[in-house]
């Protein structure tokens, strides 16, 4: 019996126990003899038990829930590890955990405080959800774990994590506990899946942006997300093809123009949250097998066709038979809501559209990606596309004197062009780009405004990798090697190192190749210093 089943056991056994004992309540209630005085006692006793036995039900059920792995700590499982003051992170450590294994993940669930001595060598994957109390302590219940563990050294080569770390930026050591734990993970010899995750007082945006790197990591892309954007309307501008001819997927460029005066704005490595739309198509056959009229208002400002538009749709019968015969209310309540996606900016304010640089995903089945399916193929030219600009501070420029080696793969080119632009609008000229992807002559995203870039001085030194062309690098991190004369050059002189793109493959690859040259301390210094910065995803 898997843990959720074992979690719905525990209701109806629970419930059995409380009739029970509701049912002697009454029964003493019926037939005891008993003095006023005696019958108040063994009635009150009798109500003390249930409300003890209901108490006992609901920490049992929570338990059930709550241990996604249970028993035996599977040999691959993955840890989700928590460190909370108030309860706030143990809740989204558990929704975190319940997600993955919902997509058939083995998961581990367990407070920091259980994680000292060896036992964090058990894993090869860990997410950790920590809060910072007070001025950077760490909470109580995991303050032992601060003291010994994170005062030694234990070999973690061959562990790979990530952090979300929750604060309050009104204090001066804003998520300190949770950037330290980052950093003593780091020297220990375990790399990190992507950068930590500073939430600032329950930031919904943050969390989402959390929920992201739970999809990368094997969780439902359908997850509903837990916190919706705020949207606001765009119009699809315009929309190119990139790679034709390509081996690889389709990649598109997409320009949106806000519908309202007033957006709001943004910088070189900001993030655009959309909110996908499901196919016409799939909408209107759901409708049809569901004998629904898709015409028809729901609450006065949509119509079923627009709300199912919206929602998760079953794309299986079993599924679309499990909703035959609900009433619309029902049907609505029943499908989550289409959770959003995440996109690198590629354009700057001034431009006056907001750019993207998207390639077509699809699932297993072979029908394309909600998010990208909806941008490159559903919504029309001339379309509403839903938007939200997130603040990405961990991955703004940095000061247009220092000099900037910007580092990225495929669609990653996105957040590296924003930069650029920023740097050839401050008249920043010391800029160093290594891009790769497929072909030079499909693949090469931008090439004209790169190699224009180029002859104006905007750009430095260009380095280029092509995996499926003879006679390139292979992958961008393989430019590395050759360069590391310069590479360290660069950096002595003050460079900043920006990474956008894969999370798997290229971020860790381009992170090894980069601690090989500068060594783990070095490469340590310049993220503590924010002159070591990644966009993944």
């Amino acid at each position: 019996m898997n843990d959720k089943s074992r979690a719905v056991s525990a209701r109806p056994a629970g419930v059995a126990v409380l009739v029970l004992l509701v049912a002697l309540v009454l029964v003493a209630a019926a037939v005891l003899p008993l003095s006023p005085t005696a019958y108040r006692k063994v009635t009150g006793a009798l109500v003390v038990a249930c409300y003890l036995a209901f108490c006992l039900w609901v920490a049992l059920a929570r338990r059930a829930e709550a241990a996604p792995s249970g028993g035996a700590i599977a040999a691959d499982a993955l840890l989700v590890a928590y460190a909370s003051q108030t309860g706030f992170a143990e809740q989204i450590a558990r929704r975190s955990a319940q997600a993955l294994q919902a997509a058939g993940l083995p998961v581990h669930l367990a407070s920091l405080a259980e994680m000292g001595g060896s036992a964090l060598q058990r894993f090869r994957k860990a997410l950790f959800v920590v809060s910072t109390t007070g001025e950077g302590d760490a909470p109580d219940s995991v303050a032992g774990f601060a003291r010994k563990t994170l005062a030694g050294d234990l070999a973690l080569t061959g562990l790979s994590y990530g952090v979300l770390a929750l604060g309050d930026s009104s204090y001066q050591r804003y998520c300190a506990f949770g950037q330290s734990l980052a950093n003593w993970l780091h020297r220990q010899g375990a790399e990190p899946l992507f950068d930590p995750v500073l939430v600032d007082d329950g930031d919904e945006g943050a969390l989402r942006h959390w929920q992201h790197y739970l999809n990368v990591l094997g969780a439902s892309a359908e997850m509903e997300d837990w916190a919706a954007p705020s949207y606001q309307p765009w119009t699809l501008a315009e929309r190119r093809l990139l790679n034709d001819g390509s081996p690889g997927d389709p990649a598109y460029h997409l320009a949106l123009v806000a519908a309202t005066p007033s957006p709001g704005d943004w910088e070189a490595g900001d993030i655009a949250e959309i909110g996908p739309r499901n196919a016409p198509d799939e909408v209107a056959s759901l409708l049809a097998a569901l004998g629904l009229d898709g015409a028809m208002q729901v609450d006065g400002t949509q119509s079923l066709g627009d709300a199912l538009a919206a929602r998760v749709l079953p794309h299986d019968q079993a599924g679309r038979a499990a909703l035959r015969g609900l009433p619309v209310p029902a049907l609505l309540e029943a499908l989550a809501r289409v959770p959003h996606r995440e996109y690198s900016i590629a354009s700057l304010p001034a431009d006056g559209r907001l750019e993207l640089l998207v390639r077509q995903m699809r699932y297993p089945d072979g029908r394309l990606g909600l998010g990208s399916g909806w941008l490159t193929r559903h919504v029309r030219q001339g379309g509403q596309v839903d938007v939200r600009l997130r603040r990405n501070s961990g991955f703004h420029p940095p000061p247009p004197e220092r000099p900037m080696i910007l580092i990225g793969n495929g669609t990653g080119m996105a957040g590296l062009r924003a930069h650029l632009k920023a740097r050839a609008a401050a008249g920043a000229p010391r800029n160093w780009l290594l891009f790769g992807e497929r072909t030079p002559e499909h693949d090469f995203f931008h090439r004209g405004e790169i190699e224009a870039w180029r002859e104006r001085g905007v750009l430095e030194r260009l380095d280029l990798a092509f995996s499926r062309t003879a006679g390139w690098p292979r992958y961008v991190q393989d430019c590395l090697p050759a360069a590391a004369a310069d590479l360290r050059a660069w950096v002595d002189d003050g460079a900043a190192i920006y990474v956008c793109g894969s999370l798997q493959g290229m971020a860790a690859g381009v992170a090894a190749e980069l601690e090989r040259i500068l060594g783990r301390d070095r490469l340590d210094e310049l993220a503590g210093q924010g002159r070591y910065r990644r966009d993944v995803y």
